[in-house]
């Protein structure tokens, strides 16, 4: 069996001690809270390859100003289950998500999506403008019909390569890679806690849920115009909030969140994928901009 480093260790033991398990659509869960109760809750949705533990620095900096802020895991990811017979489309994946906010009793909440929670949140926002208060989007795909995804995350998707291609991407590998794509200041996330999104990643299945969400990516001119057509007809405000250093998602889906929500004026900061990792600050700060207002 390999040895996860006791840094690592402690810092999935802390994880795992900020929130608590629920259940949602048959699928057991987790969600990590922090702030007030009875507080305007903030939900951050994760991506891939990441969970709620993207969001701690985030979540903090939010209950510091007074939010609910909740992050929770996808089935597939973080510390959640990793059913077999689940649909881990983007679609199946945003049904579940009305079901995860049923289930913690948030009715109403300002939304916050990075990367494939993008499009995930943003089709359960469309589908329920009523409960949602704002909107913020963080480098996300934006436009399902044009985007093609990055070099090392090409290959998760192709059914005979991608399990080989996970083999191969151990400890080292990852945190290179994370480092690579996600992170413009490296001294800001110790290694211990990129390693934590490692063993996160793989947990209890070796990663082969994570596979199945790769091959569900639905990049079709049919859930962009759900996207767009719905987003434009919101009744609440929005913005975009972007690492404009991304590698990984690239300028063309920052056009497209900004067409999208209307929001000419997108808060560029000076970060790669992961901008909650070195600027959770200005994140936390740009996502209460908008939610203040309407408290």
């Amino acid at each position: 069996m390999r040895a996860v480093r006791p840094g690592t260790r402690a810092a999935l033991e802390a994880h795992a001690a900020s929130g608590r398990r629920f259940e949602a659509g048959g699928v057991a869960s987790f969600a990590r809270e922090e702030g007030p109760e009875g507080a305007a809750a903030v939900v951050c949705v994760h991506g891939v390859p990441a969970s709620s533990f993207l969001w701690r620095r985030v979540l903090r900096e939010l209950a510091g100003q007074g939010l609910r802020a909740v992050a929770l895991d996808f089935p597939g990811l973080g510390l959640a289950e990793r059913p077999e017979r689940f649909d881990y489309s983007w679609s199946g994946l945003a049904r579940w998500l009305g079901e995860a906010l049923d289930a913690l009793g948030i009715e109403r909440c300002h939304l916050a999506v990075h990367d494939i929670g993008g499009p995930i949140g943003c089709e359960w926002a469309v589908r329920n403008p009523e409960r949602v208060v704002s909107l913020t989007v963080l480098n996300s795909v934006m436009d399902p019909a044009s985007f093609r995804r990055p070099f090392p995350m090409w290959p998760f998707a192709r059914p005979l390569l991608g399990p080989l291609w996970l083999r191969a991407l151990g400890p080292a590998p990852f945190a290179w890679l994370f480092y690579r794509l996600g992170v413009a200041n490296p001294g800001a996330v110790p290694r211990d806690e990129v390693l934590a999104h490692y063993e996160l990643l793989r947990r209890g299945d070796g990663g082969r849920a994570f596979l199945r969400i790769m091959r569900g990516f639905e990049l079709t001119e049919a859930k962009r115009r759900l996207l767009w057509e719905g987003l434009a007809r919101r009744p609440y405000p929005a913005r975009v909030v972007w690492g404009r250093l991304d590698p990984a998602i690239g300028p063309g889906q920052l056009e497209a969140a900004r067409r999208a929500l209307g929001d000419g004026e997108a808060l560029l900061l000076d970060a790669k994928h992961f901008l909650q990792e070195d600027h959770p600050r200005q994140v936390a700060e740009a996502i209460a901009a908008v939610a203040a207002p309407l408290l």
